[in-house]
């Protein structure tokens, strides 16, 4: 949709450029403003993860600049790397070097914010993933940070979600063995399905541009696997979905990552599939629910979990630039890394030592051509959903299961709800069903 650089501003003039005296090759802007660059897939293969970031962080710099910080309002500068490792990494370095940015708000895809976030280390400016969630990303060095979960808490929760909560114990696996967020998210799934009952039956890798997967999708079914786990992305879930439908599969039996999110072909097309993500236009707490009013307000629709993520990554960077005891690349680096407790739109977000956040995961499912909220789990989830239906214990991973990092923050098992309070989705197919399907 963008085929060249898109500006987003405050009201406040133009002033005379200078640069903050900070390490590295960013940190610069004019005496009226913060700049920041935003790198996102506005066009290619991911662009609905583009342009729905896009979006959320323009609704949060409109909130941020009402009351600005520091008396500065805030500046984007939008690049298109069109879906391309190759013009994110230039893209972010023209930001860095030429646009003398305080920060770097992109990308959605792992396998394009890894390589820019060794760019960010090495110029000394940070850079947050609104969605990254390969932990990779964030292991490039101390400027990278991210406000979503990570691959390993996600593959965890997607293991137990199929064989506790929904009751499967037969797992199929489809994913694309060449993407950095597919196959590390189905790494995880496997590592964790074993120790929870599970099996998984059978396996079948492909490429991220392969569109034909008839042949595989009759191997799934002849395996007779009673749930299919998809981690891949909504270009190749959508394809994939049409072909198991012709073959008699389900919507209940699928169960996906949050690389679904956000496309309305395969939410209006994939009816009953479950999967992974960081929030629901229906999720029960506060921040959440105003996101979605302001956004709705803003661009007449329901907005995304990327739209969400996008949002929520532009106000803890402003909440840091407000907290930074210098105003410089290294002092904004060094108070979002003490984010703590930010009540963001995907929930209660904070910055753990090793620049992930910590906090809940939410499980949804598709119906009527939107994603419903089913749970919330892991750091923060009780105290979100206080008053709200509860998750499904089963569904929760133990503390010891959440990812390394996480652990402290991980809900007790004290604190789950109940056994019988933890039905299933009163959607998912019963128990022992013979059904093979997925997504």
């Amino acid at each position: 949709m963008f085929g060249r650089r898109r500006f987003l501003e405050g009201t406040a003039g133009l002033g005379a450029t200078f640069t903050f005296g900070c390490s590295g090759g960013g940190g610069g802007g004019n005496a009226n403003e913060w700049v920041v660059g935003a790198y996102l897939s506005l066009t290619g293969e991911q662009s609905k993860f583009g342009e729905d970031t896009k979006r959320g962080i323009e609704l949060a710099v409109e909130e941020i600049n009402a009351n600005p910080p520091k008396g500065k309002k805030i500046k984007v500068l939008f690049e298109d790397d069109k879906s391309k490792v190759e013009e994110a990494t230039q893209k972010a370095q023209q930001l860095i070097d030429r646009d003398k940015v305080v920060a770097l708000l992109g990308e959605i895809a792992s396998s394009i914010s890894k390589p820019v976030a060794i760019i960010a280390n090495q110029k000394k400016v940070p850079m947050i993933t609104p969605s990254s969630t390969h932990p990779d990303v964030t292991k490039t060095g101390d400027f990278a940070f991210r406000v979503c979960f990570t691959d390993d808490f996600q593959g965890k929760a997607g293991a137990d979600f199929c064989v506790k909560s929904l009751g499967k114990k037969k797992v199929g696996l489809m994913y694309a063995e060449n993407d950095l967020y597919s196959q590390g998210l189905a790494a995880e799934f496997k590592k964790a399905v074993g120790p929870v009952g599970g099996e998984v039956v059978i396996e079948k890798k492909f490429t991220d541009t392969e569109t034909n997967f008839t042949t595989y999708i009759k191997e799934v079914k002849d395996a007779g696997v009673e749930v299919i786990y998809c981690p891949i992305y909504y270009n190749q879930m959508t394809p994939l979905w049409r072909q198991a439908k012709a073959e008699g599969l389900t919507g209940e039996m699928f169960v996906g990552g949050d690389g679904w999110s956000g496309d309305d072909t395969l939410l209006k097309e994939l009816e009953g599939g479950y999967f992974t993500d960081h929030y629901a236009p229906d999720v029960p707490w506060a921040q959440g629910k105003k996101f979605v009013e302001s956004f709705k307000k803003k661009f007449n629709q329901t907005p995304s979990s990327l739209a969400a993520c996008g949002y929520d990554a532009a106000m803890v960077l402003a909440d840091a630039i407000k907290r930074a005891k210098e105003d410089t690349a290294k002092g904004i680096r060094d108070a979002i890394a003490e984010t703590k407790d930010y009540a963001g739109a995907t929930g209660s977000i904070s910055i753990n030592k090793d620049r992930n956040a910590d906090k809940a995961i939410v499980f949804v499912q598709i119906k009527g051509g939107t994603t419903t909220y089913k749970a919330a789990v892991g750091p923060g989830a009780e105290k979100l959903t206080e008053g709200a239906a509860p998750a499904p214990a089963s569904a929760a991973p133990s503390a010891s299961a959440a990812p390394e990092a996480s652990a402290s923050a991980a809900t007790s098992a004290s604190a789950a709800p109940s056994a019988s309070a933890a039905a299933a989705p009163s959607a998912a197919p019963a128990a022992g069903s013979a059904n093979p399907g997925k997504l």
